[in-house]
């Protein structure tokens, strides 16, 4: 797809991509989208694999074009979508508005991912000390603070569920080790001893994750 042509700034933009779900057509009765909303309130599983169906690929679409033609990036975030159609679907008895209703949740969402990728970017700038130079395969910053991103995330989930809560608390919420130590009652001491263990896991982990994507 290509994305270059849409002249808009694609997070205020609510009109990418235009065209009709596949279930929904424009000439779709009201009752489809009435029933369909309703259903997903109630927690009826048939209606959210209705809704899938028709609204999958389209808001696929749609986030690939927010994120710039990053597919993983774009899947992710439609995860997330979904989940807060889940949480916070109303009635629609229009197509027309309950399609604006959902790319203001992508959008969020979209937003939201940015946002946590910056936080992992501003963690690995701590624990590298500086920003790295362009990967030597010559892709722009803007892939390689990816793969950073991608690899400090991964090895995040690697570490045991203590050593993960204190490193996102030191370096995403910006926490002091004395507030650190007292929400988990453990001592200054303690909590540097992990954390320190944790930055050299966390390197070491990105180091190799870095190394093997680059064997060719």
């Amino acid at each position: 797809m290509n994305t270059t042509s849409l002249n808009v700034d694609p997070f205020t933009s609510p009109a990418i991509p235009a065209e009709p779900a596949a279930s929904f057509a424009a000439g779709a009765s009201l009752s489809s989208v009435a029933i369909l909303t309703t259903g997903i309130i109630e927690g009826d599983e048939a209606a959210f694999r209705r809704f899938h169906e028709a609204y999958h690929d389209r808001l696929f679409r749609y986030l690939l074009v927010l994120h710039h033609g990053d597919e993983a990036t774009a899947r992710d975030t439609l995860q997330e979508t979904f989940l807060r159609v889940v949480r916070h679907c109303r009635r629609f008895e229009e197509e027309a508005a309950f399609w604006n209703w959902l790319t203001v949740l992508a959008r969020s969402a979209a937003r939201d991912a940015g946002r946590r990728q910056n936080r992992y970017w501003q963690a690995v700038r701590r624990f590298f000390g500086a920003r790295p130079e362009p990967d030597p395969a010559g892709r722009p910053g803007a892939d390689a603070d990816q793969r950073l991103a991608r690899l400090l995330a991964d090895g995040l989930v690697q570490l045991e569920p203590l050593d993960r809560q204190l490193t996102e608390g030191k370096y995403f919420e910006h926490r002091t080790v004395a507030e650190l130590a007292a929400a988990h009652r453990l001592t200054a001491k303690a909590v540097e001893s992990r954390l320190h263990r944790s930055r050299g896991l966390l390197r070491a982990h990105i180091e190799k994750g870095l190394r093997d994507e680059d064997l060719p």
